[in-house]
This record gives C-alpha cells, sequence and structure tokens, in this order.
C-alpha cells in the first residue's frame, strides 16, 4: 500500500491549519474552520476547493471521438466546442464504473474522473481503445484543479484570466491563460451553486489560490463538498453510483442516451428502464437533527425492510437532517413515511422530491 499523494495545495493547507484526511489516495483538507461556516459561505458568498485529487485525462487523434462515444452514455458527437457533458462509463451489464465529466475542445477532448477510479478508467480505456488511432494522456500529475463555488464567484474570477470567463454558459469551458500560461476555465461544479473550476500548470496553483483567498473567497474542505452536493442531491461515487447501480435506477436516465448508437452497457440499460422492481435513489427528510449514515436501514411503516441509506447528513443551510438512499418502488413515492434506523434507534423519515436544495436563477 503506497503512501496517499499530495496535491500542489498540500503545503498550504497544513500551514492554515485544514484537518487533513485521506480520500480516494489522496491527502485532502476535510475542513478548516468547520463544515458549517464553510458550507454557508459557499451558498451565501463563495468558496474554495481543491480539487487536484480528480484525475484529468485528455484525447487526441482521429479515433477519440469513437472511444468515447463507446464508453460513454451521453452523446459526444452533439456536444459543440467548448461544452463540458455529464454522464456515465458503464460496464456491459449497466453496472456504473463512474461518473465523469467529457470536455470538447476544436483539437481533441478531455475528461474529468473520480479520484478513486483513476486507474480503473485509464485500464478500461485502454482495454476498449482497440485500433482506434487516439492518444491519451493523464494529465492528474501536472495541473492544479480549484473550484470556485457560490453566488460571488461570478466577480472573483472577473479580471483574473487573460479571456472573460464570467460571462460563460452553464456547462462550457474555455482555455485561456493565467500569469502568461495556458489554463482551462469550466462553469462547473459539485455544490448546487453557481461556479467555476480551473485547471492550471502546478506552478501556478499556489499562486492562483492565495489570489482567490485574497478576493474574499472561503477555503473549504471536502466536509462542506459532501454536505453541498447531498443538498443538492447530486450522487456520489461509491455512495449513490457503484457497479452495481446502473444509471435508471440511481435517477440518472437523463444522462444516457439510448438512441445514439451503441455504446458498452446499452442493452442492459435499455433493459433497466423496464425493471420495476430494483431499488430507485429517493431523498428523505428526517425528523430531529441526527444524521442518518451509509448503510442505515430503511423501514416501511409496517417495519419491513424498505432500502438502505448511501449518504445522510445534517445539513447546514436547510438546517435538515437529510439522506439518500435506494429503496423498492412501491415505497419510493414523495410523502410517503418510513423509518431510518440510526445505531438502534428508529427515526421518522419521510420521501421528499430531490434536489432538496435548488439556488435561485
Amino acid at each position: 500500500m503506497s503512501a496517499n499523494r499530495r496535491t500542489p495545495l498540500y503545503q498550504w493547507h497544513v500551514d492554515h491549519k485544514a484537518r487533513m484526511v485521506p480520500f480516494g489516495g489522496w491527502e485532502m483538507p476535510v475542513q478548516y474552520t468547520g463544515i458549517g461556516p464553510e458550507h454557508k459561505a459557499v451558498r451565501s458568498a463563495a468558496g474554495l476547493f481543491d480539487i487536484s485529487h480528480m484525475a484529468r485525462v485528455s484525447f487526441g487523434g482521429p479515433g477519440a471521438l469513437a472511444l468515447l462515444e463507446k464508453v460513454f452514455t451521453n452523446s459526444v458527437a452533439t456536444m459543440k466546442d467548448g461544452q463540458v457533458r455529464y454522464g456515465l462509463v458503464c460496464k456491459d451489464d449497466g453496472g456504473i464504473l463512474d461518473d465523469v465529466l467529457v470536455y470538447k475542445w476544436p483539437y481533441g477532448f478531455a475528461a474529468v474522473i473520480n479520484a478513486s477510479n483513476r486507474e480503473k478508467i485509464l485500464a478500461w480505456l485502454d482495454a476498449h481503445r482497440g485500433g482506434l488511432d487516439v492518444q491519451i494522456q493523464d494529465q492528474t500529475f501536472d495541473t492544479t484543479m480549484i473550484a470556485v463555488q457560490g453566488p460571488k464567484s461570478v466577480d472573483l474570477v472577473a479580471g483574473l484570466f487573460a479571456a472573460d470567463v464570467s460571462g460563460l454558459k452553464y456547462y462550457y469551458a474555455a482555455p485561456t491563460r493565467y500569469k502568461d500560461k495556458g489554463c482551462v476555465v469550466s462553469r462547473t461544479g459539485y455544490t448546487g451553486e453557481d461556479g467555476f473550476e480551473v485547471m492550471v500548470p502546478n506552478a501556478l496553483g499556489v499562486t492562483l489560490w492565495d489570489e482567490f483567498v485574497a478576493r474574499g473567497a472561503v477555503p473549504c474542505g471536502l466536509g462542506a463538498r459532501d454536505t453541498l452536493r447531498l443538498e443538492a442531491a447530486m450522487p456520489l461515487y461509491g455512495h449513490e453510483l457503484n457497479e452495481q447501480t446502473d444509471p435508471i435506477h440511481a435517477g440518472l436516465g437523463w444522462a444516457v442516451k439510448l438512441d445514439k448508437g451503441a455504446f458498452i452497457g446499452r442493452d442492459a440499460i435499455q433493459a433497466a428502464t423496464a425493471d420495476t422492481q430494483k431499488p430507485v435513489r429517493i431523498g428523505l427528510e428526517i425528523d430531529g437533527k441526527r444524521a442518518a449514515r451509509e448503510g442505515c436501514a430503511i423501514t416501511d411503516a409496517d417495519g419491513a425492510p424498505g432500502g438502505t441509506v448511501t449518504s445522510g447528513s445534517l445539513c447546514p443551510w436547510l438546517d435538515k437532517s437529510l439522506a439518500m438512499g435506494y429503496v423498492a418502488p412501491r415505497v419510493a413515492a414523495p410523502g410517503t413515511a418510513l423509518d431510518v434506523d440510526v445505531r438502534g434507534t428508529k427515526l421518522p423519515a419521510t420521501v421528499v422530491p430531490l434536489p432538496f436544495y435548488k439556488r435561485k436563477k
């Protein structure tokens, strides 16, 4: 077992008293001042996240489009230059290997992959490239990736880059320059807020981070990132998504284009659309302030097994105990009363529509 990797911002986190934890093979900050204040900073102003642990891969060559269409559930061929698209990489049986973002450039493509799945997805791409003429380049260790998230993030990026990125459309990206070096800025994020994700060469990572902090962004750890994405009902790989879960029952059918032509897992995912027995992802609002955790059992009003919690927390902005989980379709309708077993105590809970939180446009 090798030691966890460190991002180019590691020393900054340590110097600023972040609590560091192992995550996806990296040493990452879980919090600075606390999850609550960091979470609220993102919802009300702007928070800053080191997301350099996410894998960054670029694709070149005439076969790049064909490879991505083969392994990605969403359509790549219909993307415009600069567009970013969410989708899944699935096995033949429809099980989810990862959820990824694909970027389209005039000269090729790029993808952002979950940290813990980097080696698995690189191996999967290699195994399925066949005779395609495609160059796959792992740029994870050459670049720093920083997310600035929240309603004030547009002000914070103004004037920082050679191009005016504040006018980028949602889920679009622009190659530009920072301190005269090439970088990429995308209007994407994982918090339910407006925001940007920036990839810069490692040598400029701390410089850019310091500049965002000087402009008022609050450094945030993975703890707030998790409560923010939970409020926004964004699934997390290893919790809501795994190799036993298919996109349809995970509520991600919108990220699958069954009519785009053949891709790995297509037939199994199509079959899943007709499966009315398999557990589906739902949202739960739990009475009181105790948090349900992954693995907590969900039972129906008669005490019969209903399903399992995949993520849960007391969410600071809504000030509610919220959870996501998978339950039998018979108890999945919003308004259904259920119980969640938290360390032997059955807490009343209600199925509610997702997302729990939606920002005002």
